[in-house]
């Protein structure tokens, strides 16, 4: 009897530690679905022994079929490809892709190096004028390089940002309006059915001639280009968010509302306390539909304005014509739809951070 108890004893224990390890894993499943990894639960689980078979069908599901369905595109990319001439020769395949990618990288480390190598010579010589007494001569010179990929990339997220932060201060406001009174409702929709299918190419020819008009400055904070492609971006970007906002609002429980009434809260206790906690789910969904929106509208809003992102990356390649600039666009394509994807789970951890929502 005294022998077996201390074998109970570490049996109990080590159940107690897969109990614990199998909560911490179910616990992380909700940030693993959020960053779209939702197949490592299932792998974690089978490494630690919770019923292995049932965990293989997971990790086959979540995985393998994903995986398998990515190497059957590449598969049938780099076999039709070659079949397909244009005018700068055949379509690339995944391997002139990805030696392209690599070139670019390159590239980018290069010119960092170079702008790095510019911005010490500026400082060494401001530095001398300042060491010989002669600080009226110190002068911050700019970098006039072209930009590389890498800061490409990051101006199209700063436009899109922008844009899509100023979407979302008109929309929300004028969602709840719209969802708290049929008679805001009545005025909005109208020109929500109007505006709503308006393509950006329609867009931008009018933004171009108000901000060159009103933004006549050429060295203010923001560029004319920048501020072109973000509000065009807002002007396409704004609906859904104001829609599922207005929706989320309408849907609110009437007894909540009626509690509202007979507690005598004030429009703004009642916006912040009811009508946005109960509509949150929905103004999230609309959120990340409209940055969705804004992201594609901003490629073409950058070709057209010249805003040096992505956009005017992919346009650039266009009009080069070189025999690599076909492989390059394409770069350009899963760039965009890579971020694409980072943003909407960006959003989506908001969304999981102040919602109860299972919205995926």
């Amino acid at each position: 009897m005294t022998t077996a108890d201390p074998e109970f004893a570490n049996a109990e224990a080590r159940e107690a530690r897969r109990a614990r390890l199998f909560t911490r894993i179910n616990a992380a499943d909700k940030w693993f679905q959020v960053l779209g990894l939702s197949w490592l639960a299932p792998v974690l689980k089978a490494a630690a022994g919770d019923n292995p078979r049932a965990q293989m069908k997971e990790i086959w599901r979540l995985l393998a079929v994903p995986l398998l369905a990515i190497c059957a595109f590449l598969l049938l990319w780099g076999t039709l490809a070659p079949r397909v001439q244009t005018s700068l020769g055949a379509v690339p395949g995944p391997a002139q892709v990805w030696v392209e990618a690599v070139s670019l990288h390159g590239d980018a480390r290069a010119k960092a190096a170079k702008q790095a190598k510019f911005e010490a010579m500026v400082d060494k010589r401001n530095q001398r004028y300042i060491d010989a007494g002669q600080p009226e001569k110190v002068k911050d010179v700019a970098y006039t390089g072209a930009p590389s990929y890498y800061q490409q990339i990051w101006t199209s997220i700063r436009t899109v940002f922008f844009g899509f932060l100023i979407a979302t201060a008109v929309a929300v406001p004028l969602g709840i309006a719209a969802g708290l009174s049929p008679t805001a409702n009545a005025a909005l929709n109208p020109l929500i059915q109007i505006f709503k299918p308006v393509s950006p190419l329609a867009w931008l020819p009018i933004v171009t001639m108000i901000v060159s008009a009103v933004y006549a400055t050429n060295d203010g904070m923001f560029s004319k280009s920048f501020l072109i492609s973000a509000i065009t971006v807002t002007l396409c970007s704004l609906w859904p968010t104001l829609i599922n906002t207005a929706l989320g609002v309408a849907s609110i429980d009437k007894d909540l509302v009626n509690v509202s009434k007979v507690l005598k809260m004030n429009t703004w206790t009642k916006i912040t306390k009811l009508v946005l906690p109960s509509a949150l789910p929905l103004i999230f969904t609309g959120l990340r539909l409209s940055l969705g929106v804004g992201w594609m509208v901003l490629i073409a809003a950058e070709m057209l304005a010249q805003n040096p992102g992505l956009g005017k990356f992919v346009w650039d390649e266009f009009q080069n014509g070189s025999s690599s600039s076909l492989a390059k666009i394409m770069v350009a394509v899963f760039t965009i739809g890579i971020i694409g994807f980072l943003l909407d789970r960006v959003m989506y951890a908001l969304q999981s951070l102040f919602t109860f929502t299972n919205n995926r």
